[in-house]
């Protein structure tokens, strides 16, 4: 039986295609690269894959780190992955953030909106969209062990030194874009680190071997 790769939606390939994983200096690679072998012997085994991206309010860095994972799991066709994405607190996805998805292609709805909107975040026809709101990085919407932790933001990741249930702890962390917030230039520095990290996770999701 051969597996078919996912087709995302042709604007996100597009997105991916622009990519440069050349722009990626050594030093940032061997900050991935835990990230990598974590999903290397995932795929190795056999095993499902689970990701949390864990910063301090689960409203941006976190939030574009899940989406790009999930989608270049895709990409990439590498079965079993399950991406998700949590706060040392809980706010609210910042709505820069979904605006900035979409540019990139994505099919964001709102499904509900109040203090702690959630979006349905699609990049495939036929695939399960992403459901993004802001949680804790224990609630119950995400897993509770056989998972890696990843850091995206220094805050959480300092003050964080142990998650409970994670098989593994990877700090990756990222500027935040929210210093920009409404300045000029914000769109231009949300795109930036969408773009970063699409970047990075694409790098990190190459270099699996099935």
């Amino acid at each position: 039986m051969t597996t078919t790769k996912p087709t995302l939606f042709s604007e996100i390939e597009n997105s991916i295609k622009e990519l440069d994983p050349q722009t990626i200096s050594n030093e940032r690679k061997e900050v991935l690269q835990p990230l990598t072998d974590f999903i290397q012997s995932k795929v190795s085994e056999n095993q499902v894959i689970r990701l949390n991206f864990i910063c301090t309010h689960n409203s941006r860095r976190s939030h574009l780190s899940q989406v790009w994972a999930q989608t270049m799991a895709n990409y990439f066709n590498i079965k079993n992955v399950f991406c998700y994405s949590g706060g040392t607190e809980a706010t609210a996805l910042f709505p820069m953030v979904a605006e900035t998805l979409q540019d990139s292609g994505f099919q964001i709805k709102t499904i509900s909106n109040n203090d702690n909107p959630v979006y349905s975040i699609k990049y495939a026809d036929n695939e399960h969209p992403i459901i993004g709101f802001s949680k804790k990085l224990d609630d119950d919407f995400n897993p509770k062990s056989e998972f890696a932790a990843i850091m995206t933001c220094s805050q959480a990741d300092g003050g964080c030194p142990f998650i409970a249930g994670a098989e593994k702890r990877i700090p990756i962390t990222f500027e935040d874009p929210k210093v920009f917030d409404n300045t000029s230039q914000q769109a231009e520095k949300y795109k930036e680190r969408s773009l970063q990290i699409a970047t990075e996770m694409f790098y990190v999701f190459s270099q699996i071997n099935l």
